[in-house]
């Protein structure tokens, strides 16, 4: 009888998520952004949550968590329901926080399932335009002479942005002043008020800015030049060999989402970074998206995996104590 009980119980479990895929989704999707409104993560996100609610036949709803470098937001998706109502868009910082963050509520690697990768791009230096600093050369050296006067500003320990500054100070054997917010979009404001000196932000928060002349670039963090900032130089071309911080996205949902409510999700993705008012947003931000076929659930999943693992030693190697 028991064995009888148990066979039916797991062939019930097997239909729920074809089940469950035929009627998903049937009521609004929650989109958890990790940061602030009005930052890079918050413009993708908002981009794709368009798209998708027009696939998905139902709203997708933005929702920003911020605080401590996104592990907030993360652990908030991590704890929600797995059935692909919540989900999270996240970069580089979710693989990073497994290092810097000592009492993480999740588990980076286990506790999520990825539907896939978004975009890559990378971050640029700018700053106010009270620096009189005109050139990489003149800021790098103004940054070396100013030390701790001189003020970066961050979206919290482990964030894109710090990882970012945690790199330059590492080159330029220098340590300054670095101001943590709730994301780079209240940093930004700051730095077009002049309140903060500089920022290492990502292409996507900074273009709009450096276009409208409210700050000054000097820098991308790239191997090469962006397209849509031709005339300013990488930062290994101004001295700094092998300095590279590329950002990317990607799409999660909680451990034990069925994967054909993950397969549903991807396949509206898919339908985002096809679409070419998408993908020209992503352009004029300096972003491109990830190549089709090679940014699926299993290549997100290698990626998060990658990451954890090449912070893990950059963050060691620079000797940085984990945040509580």
């Amino acid at each position: 009888m028991l064995r009888r009980t148990l066979l039916a119980a797991a062939l019930s479990a097997l239909a729920v998520a074809p089940a469950a895929a035929q009627t998903f989704p049937d009521r609004p999707i929650t989109l958890i952004v990790p940061y602030a409104a009005g930052g890079p993560s918050d413009v993708l996100g908002r981009l794709l949550a368009q798209s998708m609610s027009q696939t998905l036949g139902q709203t997708v709803v933005i929702e920003n968590v911020g605080g401590a470098g996104g592990t907030t937001g993360a652990g908030r998706a991590a704890r929600a329901t797995p059935d692909g109502y919540t989900l999270l868009i996240h970069h580089l910082a979710l693989a990073a926080g497994a290092t810097l963050y000592r009492n993480l509520t999740y588990d980076t690697v286990k506790d999520f399932a990825p539907i896939g990768l978004v975009n890559q791009g990378p971050f640029v230096i700018v700053s106010k335009l009270g620096i009189e600093a005109k050139t990489i050369a003149e800021f790098l050296d103004h940054v070396k002479k100013s030390g701790r006067n001189i003020s970066f500003g961050t979206a919290g320990v482990g964030s894109g942005s710090h990882l970012c500054n945690m790199m330059l100070q590492s080159a330029l054997g220098t340590k300054f002043n670095e101001i943590p917010y709730r994301g780079t979009g209240p940093a930004m404001n700051d730095l077009v008020a002049g309140q903060l000196d500089a920022l290492c932000d990502q292409t996507t928060n900074s273009i709009p800015q450096i276009q409208g002349n409210r700050i000054r670039p000097y820098a991308v963090t790239a191997t090469e030049r962006v397209a849509q900032l031709p005339t300013l130089p990488t930062l290994q071309e101004a001295g700094l060999a092998n300095f590279e911080v590329t950002v990317w996205h990607a799409l999660y949902a909680p451990r034990g989402t069925p994967d054909a409510v993950i397969q549903r999700l991807n396949a509206a993705l898919e339908v985002a970074l096809k679409d070419q008012t998408v993908l020209a947003r992503f352009a004029d931000l300096g972003t491109t998206a990830y190549p089709a076929g090679r940014r699926g659930p299993a290549e997100a999943r290698a990626q998060l995996e990658r990451e954890v693992e090449k912070w893990r030693r950059v963050i060691t190697e620079a000797g940085v104590a984990p945040s509580n």
